[in-house]
């Protein structure tokens, strides 16, 4: 056979597939399907959905809409919640021909704009999506008779790709966030059965989330509580660019999470870990210099929107601190919840705290480090979260305040006018009752050993400006270099050292100034105004 013989065949060929491909557009008009569509996605999502005019790609088997719409909750506007310029429906081409049936198979929305809104009382537009109504759609209805009908809604695969998603109503007079790259995609898709799903996305910082699962059977009457079971891992999460966290709060990290969450529609379970990395916890403070890391365990009641914190641990060195406990939603702000949680820590090693410590913004006298020695607390932290109350014991042992001699903030009397610490402050203990609020620090029943200085009793507070206001006794300080000024006799009464040990009433001590500029006035006040004649005969005794 000739190459000229060839030639005619291939393009016979060719000219015959043209034309099949032009009778088929011609005699299969798929803009007939459209209102059939439209009406089964609205049943569907519980929300008016309009799509552009159809056309038909034999090369992917698809129909190709030029435009999709769908409508937002009535409650929160009028404007859509999904637009997309192309929907492409994938369907079964030999039964569309042939039959003129519509066999659907797939959904791909390509480069949709998603606006999600959160409600001032913490519900979201989407939350409706897929509940079971009356809301039809017109064109679907006027066309009932002419349009082809679709069976129940089930699918090979669901598709969302390149999306732009705008978040607004995270936080209270929050900008809106933006979350580019949006694919989801659901497989098997039917509303009576368990779906396989996966999703990613870019976040607002620059860091990615992924999510992968199964979602449903699909509750109709309220979706938001169809089961699900979803492995969820971020990287670089930043909770304040992703509108999880106000920036008020002062407090701002990079977190790497890898999240396990399940829901029998009732209970949302969640475990996981998250390595926090530049942690801070108030405004003024440096980033933590090494990551730090949380295993946390919990369950949240969807329907009460309350839940119970059952473990969330921080390792520090041999110990950890855990923090457990509940919330529970407040009626008259939504943002403000209200929590009855203990964090708690035993002989947790202060050198180990220091990262936590550098986040804190917790400075120390004159740019002194605390080193060495353990921390113990038990502290219930409740009330609203705007507004929440911590008490309880705390405890520090053997710890040293390096780069910081107690004695040169001493001022007044002579009586302590030997204490001698040398660049270094030693606690052998220190116990203390805290109350902390929005008004300051309450601390009760200090009691303490500092080394070079004696045993110290007492109380006092700290202000919101970090002003320091205590009244402390001092027992079995130091008698060395200060006889020639008060009188050994006078030191040993009032701080029950010597043969008497432990009965005398101490030196009151006023502690004032700044955590980081303290100023120690001991003062004999009444006591030496009440002792006057005897001073005078301890001033003069060898």
């Amino acid at each position: 056979m000739t190459v000229k013989r060839w030639t005619k065949i291939l393009l016979a060929c060719v000219a015959l597939v043209l034309v099949v491909v032009v009778a088929i557009k011609l005699f299969v008009n798929v803009n007939t399907f459209r209102p059939a569509i439209e009406k089964q996605l609205t049943a569907t999502l519980g929300r008016s959905v309009k799509v552009g005019d159809l056309s038909l790609s034999l090369h992917s088997g698809s129909l190709v809409a030029h435009g999709l719409e769908v409508a937002d909750d009535p409650s929160f506007g009028a404007g859509p919640f999904l637009t997309a310029k192309e929907f492409r429906i994938g369907v079964s081409l030999r039964t569309l021909i042939f039959s003129h049936e519509l066999n659907l198979r797939s959904f791909q929305i390509e480069s949709p704009q998603i606006h999600i809104v959160r409600a001032a009382n913490g519900t979201w537009n989407f939350a409706g999506i897929g509940r079971r109504g009356t809301l039809g759609n017109a064109d679907s209805k006027n066309s009932k008779d002419a349009a082809p009908e679709l069976p129940d809604l089930s699918v090979g695969r669901i598709e969302i790709k390149d999306g732009h998603a705008v978040i607004a109503g995270l936080l209270p007079h929050g900008k809106p966030m933006v979350y580019e790259n949006v694919n989801i995609t659901a497989k098997d898709f039917s509303l009576t059965s368990r779906i396989p799903i996966e999703l990613s996305a870019s976040l607002p910082s620059g860091g990615t989330v992924k999510a992968i699962g199964y979602v449903g059977p699909i509750n109709r009457d309220d979706p938001g509580s169809s089961p699900l079971d979803l492995q969820i891992s971020a990287k670089r999460l930043d909770p304040v660019a992703a509108g999880l966290l106000d920036t008020s709060a002062g407090a701002s990290l990079l977190a790497d999470a890898d999240l396990h969450a399940t829901s029998d529609g009732q209970t949302l379970k969640t475990d996981g870990t998250v390595r926090a990395q530049n942690l801070k916890l108030h405004p003024g403070a440096t980033a933590a210099p090494k990551p730090i890391d949380l295993a946390f365990h919990g369950a949240y009641h969807l329907k009460e929107n309350s839940g119970r914190i059952e473990d969330a641990s921080t390792p520090i060195g041999n110990s950890a601190i855990h923090v457990n406990g509940t919330y529970k939603p407040n009626a008259l702000d939504p943002e403000d919840p209200s929590l009855n949680l203990k964090l708690a820590g035993q002989n947790l090693p202060i050198d180990e705290l220091q990262p936590l410590i550098t986040a804190a913004a917790i400075r120390f006298p004159n740019g002194s480090v605390l080193k060495g020695g353990t921390l113990s607390m038990s502290l219930a932290i409740t009330g609203h979260a705007k507004s929440v109350e911590i008490t309880g014991p705390v405890a520090l042992d053997n710890v040293h305040l390096v780069g910081f001699d107690v004695s040169t903030a001493i001022h007044g009397i002579a009586a302590l006018g030997g204490v001698k610490t040398g660049d270094t402050t030693n606690f052998q203990t220190l116990r203390v009752s805290v109350h902390i609020t929005d008004a300051g620090v309450v601390a009760d029943n200090v009691e303490a050993t500092i080394e070079g200085m004696g045993e110290l009793t007492g109380s006092g507070t700290v202000s919101p400006a970090d002003q320091l206001d205590f009244n402390l006794t001092v027992k079995n300080a130091p008698s060395k270099g200060i006889a020639a000024k008060v009188g050994v006799g006078l030191l040993t009464k009032l701080n029950g050292s010597g043969s008497n040990s432990g009965n005398g009433p101490g030196v009151p001590i006023h502690v004032g100034g700044t955590s980081q500029e303290p100023s120690i006035t001991a003062s004999l006040g009444g006591v030496v105004g009440k002792k006057t004649k005897s001073i005078a005969t301890l001033g003069t005794r060898k």
